[in-house]
This record gives structure tokens, sequence and C-alpha cells, in this order.
């Protein structure tokens, strides 16, 4: 476990930062932008349960936000480097239980009649800025992936995860007796 003693160290005043390898790179590395839109997603769940989810949602906000910090070791160490630098990681268990957690939500819910918009309550707002910003953690990583090795599953984890939150979304709106909002394609 990290221990952490000082919050500033003045290593990225030049534009420059290190990647759990030790490795020095520029601040707009790809790896750098995955990683620090997993940190940003977190962000967005903490803001989400600070509105007062329904405890249900709560209680797996809970795991996925440590799951990101997962994600987020798993991103910092390049593939090469883990033999020598083992991190936690994403699993397929990881995705398995995003996967339930759709179905059981989605059993609850009516089908979609049409695309919806984001809102309804407060809560499910923050849900829909979540899951924009996790599709955009999604297309980074992808981006990475193609010049890079990474991890096996961190980019299915992604892509599960803002479908996930989209489903959470819905179920919070329908918990507070709130419908979605439709689009409206002939306006």
């Amino acid at each position: 476990m990290p221990r952490i003693t000082k919050v500033y160290t003045r290593t990225g005043d030049k534009g420059t930062t290190r990647l759990g390898s030790g490795r020095e790179v520029p601040k707009e590395d790809l790896r750098i932008a995955a990683f620090g839109t997993v940190d940003e997603l977190n962000s967005c769940l903490g803001t989400a349960l600070a509105s007062g989810l329904d405890p249900l949602l709560a209680g797996f906000l809970g795991r996925i936000q440590n799951d990101l910090f997962h994600l987020g070791s798993d991103l910092c160490v390049p593939e090469e480097d883990k033999s020598r630098i083992p991190v936690p990681r994403i699993e397929q268990r990881h995705i398995d239980e995003l996967e339930k957690w759709i179905d059981r939500l989605s059993g609850e819910l009516g089908p979609l009649e049409n695309f919806i918009l984001p809102g309804g309550s407060a809560g499910a707002a923050h849900l829909h800025v979540a899951r924009s910003v996790c599709r955009r953690a999604e297309r980074i990583l992808a981006g990475l992936s193609r010049k890079e090795k990474i991890s096996p599953h961190s980019l299915a984890y992604l892509n599960r995860l803002s479908d996930a939150l989209f489903v959470m979304a819905r179920f919070e709106n329908h918990a507070r007796s709130v419908g979605d909002i439709y689009w409206d394609s002939r306006s």
C-alpha cells in the first residue's frame, strides 16, 4: 500500500510525470490521459453518491469506485513492467459483476421506448455525466490500445461500466418516481 507523506512533489512542474514503472512521460501522454479520465470518472461517481442516490445503487457504486482505483493502477504501469511491478488489475470477474447488475436493474425497469435525454432527478443527471466521462475514458483507452499493449479487460470494463451507468441513471429516476425524458426527434 503506498504511503503518501507529501502531496506536492514539484516533479510535474515542467509538464512531465512518472508512470508507476518510474518512466517519465509528458503529461499529455495517452496513458496519462486514460487514467486521468478514470480518476475524473471516479470523482463524478463521488458527486453522484453525494447527491443521495438510492441505497441499492450507492452500495454498488462504492465497489465500482474501488474497482476504478484498480483500473488506475492497472493503467499507470505499462504491461511490459507488470512482471516486476505487480499491481491490482481489472479482471473478468469485475466485468461479470457489472453485467449481473445491469441485468438486475434492467429487470426492474420498463423497456426503452426511445432514446432518452440525460436528466430527471439530480442523482440520475450526475450518473449521466459519469456515463459520458466513462465513454471518454473508453475512447482514450481505445486509442492507447492501438499504440501500446493494455490489460486485456480494461477496455471491456469501461464499455460495460458506461452501460451500467446508463441503466443506473434510469433506475435512479425510477426509484424517485421520475420518468425518463425522451428525445423528441420531431421537434
